[in-house]
């Protein structure tokens, strides 16, 4: 959390404008806040500071789970990990707890970057493709076919599971909608990529897709204390519902550990066959 419907929900607010606050895109940065330092991991912390005063957000874009900003000069990216969130509040607004890093803005506004867990990441890069370019497809985009992802499975001979939480495979999936989309799928997920036949390879492809589109209409999952987000939670098929029903077959979920994450999955409709 958060995952690529939550990370475009937020996307689409900061870009449109959302709860009274104005566009982000135009508003030029005026003062930085930093209450937790290592928040910033690219350039150093002063020079951040330095770098992005006076800079103007020239829109509010996406790439996998990152947030991208580009500036007037270079691009602001943002990693909201596991319990960021980024929003905009009036600038007479007292700080929230955990706001640890917040960008006051010409408008009145700032932009705060609100961490719990204190795990998120802001770089401001001159060249975003330096980070950018090793991430995997954008499983929505037109370029994400059936035969680009037949070709990347073959590729590989991995569980299913962590091959698509790795982002270099494919960006934007995480542990919500790798489960949910495997359970659309009907693939066990402790399957080789590399044994997938091409009515599976198909149904994966729909599986990933349907999973993340259905995330997007419900303006993703808000299953953590600190995202505000959409009410997919009450949608899932198979993620986090251990000994729930299957909404297909009505066999119990189940629940694995795969690669270290909780896994879950039914063992009715998505049956482990041999490799």
């Amino acid at each position: 959390m958060p995952e690529l419907p939550e990370v475009e929900t937020i996307r689409l607010a900061l870009r449109q404008g959302a709860g009274g606050a104005p566009k982000l895109p135009g508003q030029r940065i005026e003062g930085v806040r930093l209450g937790w330092p290592r928040h910033i991991a690219a350039p150093s912390p002063a020079a951040f500071r330095r770098r992005i005063l006076g800079q103007t957000i020239q829109d509010v874009q996406r790439r996998g789970k990152y947030l991208v900003l580009p500036l007037t000069q270079g691009t602001l990216l943002i990693h909201l990990m596991m319990s960021g969130d980024l929003g905009m509040l009036p600038a007479g607004e007292p700080p929230r707890p955990h706001d640890h890093t917040i960008l006051t803005l010409d408008t009145g506004w700032e932009l705060r970057f609100n961490d719990p867990r204190k795990f998120g990441k802001v770089l401001l890069l001159p060249r975003p493709e330096q980070l950018l370019g090793g991430l995997g497809p954008e499983p929505l985009s037109s370029q994400f076919t059936r035969q680009v992802l037949a070709d990347r499975l073959a590729g590989r001979g991995r569980r299913l599971k962590p091959l698509l939480l790795d982002q270099s495979f494919v960006a934007g999936l995480g542990n919500i909608y790798a489960d949910e989309a495997l359970h659309r799928a009907r693939l066990h997920p402790m399957r080789r990529s590399d044994s997938l036949r091409p009515e599976e390879v198909a149904a994966l492809w729909r599986g990933i897709r349907q999973a993340l589109r259905a995330g997007l209409r419900h303006n993703g999952a808000s299953i953590d204390w600190v995202y505000r987000g959409g009410d997919f939670q009450n949608h899932f098929r198979a993620y986090g519902r251990t000994g729930e029903p299957c909404p297909v077959c009505g066999t119990p979920i189940q629940r694995i550990v795969v690669g270290q994450r909780s896994t879950h999955f039914c063992p009715q409709c998505q049956q482990e066959r041999p490799a």
